[in-house]
């Protein structure tokens, strides 16, 4: 073998071995941006949640507050009618409670660790809304079937129930509205304080 062969033979050799060494250490982006995607995508849920549970909750407070102004209005006027439209209220609210439930439930599982104590509290304050509303579904059915069996003082007092019921499940929607904005806005917070945090990180 001459010499220039060697030269070239050596060379080679050298750029091999330093082609597997750039690939060794090489990490392509996609593979170094991908934990901080994942936490973005965990961000992105809890606030998603947050935010949906929070809408909910806003929707449920109205739909409570329009059945409780409804059996106010019927105060002192007894019939089936009237009874079965403060029913489907009550149903309409009882309804509105379990979805927010619901999305406060999936907000506090997705919940980021800065913002779970305030999704748990709203979870609570949802479950304490549902309770209150079937409640007041409960005794809003009792006040159909009275009026339309019992007399007018019997189902006075049934529709008097029904909307003491009904005063305390939207006092318990304004409550879970309050606690599921609170977590909203927390978890939102937390969101920003991270994004600084990374931001002070890359200086």
């Amino acid at each position: 073998m001459t010499s220039i062969a060697l030269r070239a033979l050596v060379a080679s050799t050298a750029l091999a071995f330093g082609a597997c060494a750039f690939a060794t250490d090489y990490t392509a982006p996609a593979q170094l941006s991908s934990p901080e995607g994942a936490v973005q995508k965990t961000r992105d849920a809890a606030i998603r949640a947050a935010r949906d549970a929070e809408k909910a909750a806003r929707k449920a407070a109205d739909v409570a507050r329009a059945a409780a102004e409804k059996s106010k209005v019927t105060t002192g006027k007894v019939s089936k009618a009237l009874a079965e439209g403060i029913r489907q209220a009550a149903r309409k609210a009882a309804q509105a409670a379990t979805r927010v439930e619901e999305k406060t439930a999936a907000s506090a599982s997705k919940a980021l660790d800065e913002s779970k104590e305030a999704a748990r509290a709203a979870q609570e304050e949802s479950a304490k809304a549902a309770a209150a509303s079937r409640e007041a579904l409960a005794r809003a059915e009792e006040s159909v079937g009275r009026s339309a069996q019992a007399g007018k003082e019997e189902a006075e007092k049934a529709a008097q129930a029904t909307r003491e019921a009904l005063d305390k499940a939207e006092e318990a929607a304004r409550s879970a509205a309050k606690a599921a904005a609170d977590a909203s806005a927390r978890t939102l917070e937390a969101i920003k304080h991270a994004a600084r945090s990374v931001g002070a990180d890359k200086k």
